[in-house]
C-alpha cells in the first residue's frame, strides 16, 4: 500500500497562517530517512524552512546528504515537482533512465512523477536546498 502525503505532513506541529521566518542557524533537524534498505545506509537529513506554515503546497528544505559506497539506489516517484540547488559538494540524480551530476551552484527542476533518486556523488557529503511542490 502506497501512502501519498507531502514530506512536511510528518513535521506539522503549528498552525501559522502568515509568513514563516526561519533565522540563520535556527532550523532543527526535523526529519531523517534512508534511501537504502541494507545496513550501509545513505541518510538524508532534512531541515524544514516551513513546518509552521499551514495550507502550504511547497516544502522548502536544507538537506544534508551522507555518502554511500553503494550504487543500487532505490528510485521513488510522487505527484508534484522538485527544485534542487547544490550548496556544497556534488550530487547525482537518477531521473528515469538518465543520471545527472550537479556541482556547487548547479540546479535542476524536475517532475517528481518520474522515478528518481538524489544522492551524494564521489562518496563525499553534499548539501542541497530542495523545494518540493505537491499539488494536493
Amino acid at each position: 500500500m502506497l501512502l501519498v502525503v507531502r514530506i512536511g505532513t510528518f513535521l506539522d506541529d503549528q498552525d501559522q497562517i502568515g509568513p514563516v521566518i526561519v533565522k540563520a542557524g535556527s532550523a532543527n533537524s526535523a526529519l531523517s530517512f534512508s534511501t537504502k534498505d541494507d545496513s550501509a545506509r545513505e541518510h538524508l537529513n532534512f531541515y524544514s524552512f516551513a513546518q509552521d506554515k499551514t495550507g502550504r503546497h511547497m516544502e522548502p528544505f536544507m538537506i544534508d546528504i551522507e555518502p554511500s559506497a553503494h550504487s543500487d539506489y532505490k528510485l521513488s516517484s510522487h505527484e508534484g515537482e522538485e527544485f534542487i540547488y547544490v550548496l556544497q559538494g556534488k550530487v547525482e540524480i537518477n531521473y528515469g533512465k538518465e543520471i545527472y551530476t550537479l556541482s556547487e551552484g548547479d540546479s535542476i527542476y524536475l517532475d517528481s512523477i518520474v522515478a528518481h533518486n538524489v544522492h551524494a556523488a564521489e562518496n563525499k557529503k553534499a548539501k542541497i536546498l530542495g523545494v518540493v511542490y505537491y499539488p494536493l
